[in-house]
C-alpha cells in the first residue's frame, strides 16, 4: 500500500481532523468533485439531470458508526421519506446503507428491523434493491450474517463485497448459492497486510479474478451482479469476459461514483452497457471523502487543479 493511501486513511479516521477539516473553506470547494451537494434536493436534481443520459443512479446518506441507538431510527425514517420522493418523481433510484448508520454498533435486531422497513418501502413504492455498503473487516462476518437473515424475507436486498480482503472468493461462493445480489468493490479501508492484498496490482488482480467467479455464475443463475470500478482496463476485461460466456449487457452492469470519469460513464451507457451511478450527500462527508482520495491518490492532483485553476 502507498504512502499517499497510508497517509489518506489515517486522515480519514483521526478525530481532530474530522472535527475541523470539513469547516476549512478549500476543502468544501473541493468535496464538489465527489457529490453535488449535502442536501436531498441536491440529490434529486443530480439524478434527474442523469436521466436525461439513460444513467439510473443510487443514493446513499453519509454517516456512519452512530453513537446513539435512537439516532437509527431518524435514518430509517430518513430512508423512507426519501423512497417516498423519489416514487414521487419517478426517478430510477437505489438506496444504499451502512449497517452502523442504523444502529448496529448497538442492536443487532434493531438493526435488522429497521433495515427490514427500508426493504419494504423500497419493494412497495419502488420495485427495487437496497443496497447494504461493507465497512472495515471487523463488520464482515457480521455483516454477512445480516444479509443472510434479511434474504430469509426480502429478495430486494444486496451486498457489497471487497476485493483487497481474501477471504472474499471463500464468502462469494457462499453468497452465491443463496443467489445474493452482488456489489463488488476494492475496499476502501485501512485493513492489516495479513487479512487483506496490500498493492493495487494484487487488489487489481483480485479482482478481476472475482469478476470471472461471478460472471460464470451469472451465465448460470439469476442473480444482480455490479461491478464498482472506475478502472477502464478492467471494465474492458469485464466486458470480455461477460462476451466468453454469452452474458448480454442487460445482464450485468458497472457502477462508479459521481464525478469520476463521466465522459466514460456516458460512453458505457451510450453503448448499452448498464451504468448506474452512486450520488452521496449528507453533511458527514469528510471520512468518506478522504476514502475516495486513497483509492486513487492521483485525485489529490485533480482536487488541486478546481481549486486552484
Amino acid at each position: 500500500m502507498g504512502f499517499s493511501r497510508n497517509v489518506l486513511l489515517w486522515a480519514s479516521e483521526n478525530s481532530w481532523m474530522r472535527a475541523h477539516v470539513p469547516n476549512l473553506k478549500f476543502v468544501k470547494t473541493a468535496i464538489k468533485k465527489f457529490m453535488p451537494g449535502e442536501t436531498v434536493e441536491d440529490a434529486l436534481k443530480a439524478a434527474a439531470a442523469f436521466k436525461e443520459f439513460s444513467i439510473p443512479t443510487t443514493f446513499t446518506r453519509l454517516g456512519e458508526n452512530i453513537q446513539n441507538l435512537s439516532e437509527g431510527l431518524e435514518v430509517r425514517n430518513h430512508y423512507i421519506d426519501l423512497i417516498d420522493k423519489i416514487a414521487e418523481r419517478k426517478l430510477d433510484v437505489e438506496i444504499s446503507v451502512k449497517l452502523t448508520q442504523l444502529g448496529f454498533d448497538s442492536s443487532f435486531e434493531e438493526t435488522l428491523e429497521r433495515f427490514k422497513s427500508i426493504a419494504l418501502r423500497a419493494k412497495e413504492k419502488l420495485g427495487n434493491i437496497v443496497w447494504i455498503d461493507m465497512e472495515g473487516s471487523g463488520y464482515t462476518e457480521r455483516s454477512l450474517f445480516f444479509y443472510k437473515k434479511i434474504r430469509e424475507q426480502f429478495d430486494n436486498a444486496g451486498l457489497c463485497v471487497q476485493a483487497y480482503l481474501y477471504r472474499t472468493e471463500k464468502d462469494l461462493d457462499d453468497l452465491l448459492n443463496i443467489n445474493a445480489n452482488i456489489r463488488l468493490v476494492k475496499g476502501a479501508y485501512k485493513e492489516p497486510a495479513d487479512i487483506a492484498f496490500s498493492s493495487k496490482k494484487d487488489v487489481d488482480s483480485n479482482y478481476l479474478h472475482l469478476s470471472k467467479i461471478l460472471l460464470k455464475r451469472r451465465s448460470e443463475k439469476e442473480f444482480r451482479i455490479a461491478f464498482a470500478t472506475h478502472d477502464e482496463n478492467l471494465c474492458s476485461q469485464i466486458i470480455n469476459e461477460a462476451k466468453h460466456y454469452s452474458i448480454s449487457k442487460d445482464r450485468f452492469e458497472f457502477q462508479m461514483l459521481y464525478g469520476i470519469k463521466p465522459v466514460y460513464q456516458k460512453h458505457l451507457a451510450n453503448h448499452n452497457f448498464k451504468v448506474r451511478v452512486l450520488i452521496s450527500y449528507g453533511s458527514f462527508w469528510y471520512p468518506w471523502y478522504m476514502r475516495r482520495l486513497a483509492e486513487r491518490p492521483a485525485n489529490i492532483w485533480f482536487v488541486l487543479k478546481n481549486i486552484f485553476g
